[in-house]
């Protein structure tokens, strides 16, 4: 008996309904208050160049110095510079609205019910153990930081979005919405 993996059936519902492309028939574009795209440090640019030079001279090694050899430096060069380009184009928007914008998933400020900012140190444990495979994750390697947000919507199943940022506390104020951790720690120091 053979068993064949069918794909999940989406559990975001209208939460992560795709956007409407900006300027489409009665749709105006939307007013930005926060905008961030999720480049890949600059580093990663100069190890490309790196491995690029170092599979274009196998290639010219292979090709004992033939002329034609050159070009596949250029092909290293595109593959590697689409490949870096491609993996840091994700933005991260909040509309004038309050929506929160990842990607190509939408999230209504009506629907949080609560946001905290994840630092480097917590990352890990909230990727971990600790994650709720119903989650929406929007998750980049290279960005250190993320922020919770909790979502209070009966019909959607999506328990909270975990998203990279760069910058939560801009996140967060963009979406008019409250640090739980620090309110949690201020809590915490008003009581000793």
């Amino acid at each position: 008996m053979k068993f064949r993996w069918t794909p999940p059936q989406t559990t975001l519902g209208r939460v992560s309904s795709p956007q409407t492309p900006s300027g489409a028939a009665g749709n105006p574009a939307p007013s930005y208050v926060y905008s961030e795209r999720l480049y890949v440090p600059a580093w990663w640019w100069l190890a490309g160049a790196v491995v690029t030079g170092v599979l274009g001279y196998e290639v010219s090694l292979a090709a004992h110095g033939a002329l034609w050899s050159i070009a596949g430096y250029v092909v290293f060069a595109v593959v590697i510079g689409w490949l870096l380009w491609s993996m840091g184009r994700i933005r991260i928007r909040v509309t004038s609205d309050g929506e929160l914008i990842a990607d190509k998933a939408t999230l209504p400020r009506s629907v949080i019910d609560r946001a905290a900012s994840v630092p480097p140190t917590a990352k890990s444990a909230a990727l971990g153990r600790q994650l709720d495979p119903a989650a929406y994750l929007m998750h980049r390697a290279w960005v250190k930081q993320m922020v919770l947000l909790v979502l209070d919507d009966p019909d959607d199943p999506t328990p909270y979005w975990l998203v990279s940022t760069r910058h939560p506390e801009q996140v967060l104020a963009a979406l008019d919405l409250t640090d739980a951790r620090h309110q949690a720690v201020s809590k915490k120091s008003e009581s000793d």
